[in-house]
């Protein structure tokens, strides 16, 4: 019986959408993926670092679920630039179809690298900011 056929181009659009919680591990390898818990981990790390009040500045309290937010950036350009062949030994070996990436796939790609470079060069800026001046720019 052949298996699920797992599409490019949604594992890449859950990457970038969701990847901060990594819903896309959890379509390509299932609920046993440890790399996807630790994405979910994210949260609550985050929530009690903000409810223990460790820290002064939001960004070094949410330092786990931004470095997650960002991991999940990279992870979708990653699985966007596998190529069709690659990514159906890889994820659909026993699959009838076979993937075909289309035009709006390059789109998405070049989306989501505007978001995570502006996020990553935002993200370093305040991380400096807060660091070197204690926040004297915002």
């Amino acid at each position: 019986m052949p298996s699920r056929h797992k599409n490019k181009t949604f594992a890449t659009l859950l990457a970038s959408v969701t990847g901060g919680i990594g819903l896309h591990r959890f379509y390509l390898r299932g609920p046993t993926d440890q790399w996807g818990w630790l994405h979910v981990a994210s949260i609550p790390v985050t929530l009690l670092v903000l409810w223990l009040g460790i820290g002064k500045h939001g960004l070094f309290q949410a330092a786990a679920l931004v470095l997650s937010v960002l991991i999940g950036f990279l992870e979708a350009l990653v699985l966007g630039l596998i190529p069709d062949d690659k990514w159906d030994q890889q994820f659909n070996p026993d699959s009838d179809k076979q993937s075909a990436s289309r035009w709006w796939l390059a789109l998405l790609l070049v989306i989501t690298l505007a978001m995570g470079a502006t996020g990553l060069i935002a993200t370093l800026a305040r991380g400096f900011d807060l660091l070197f001046t204690g926040g004297a720019f915002g």
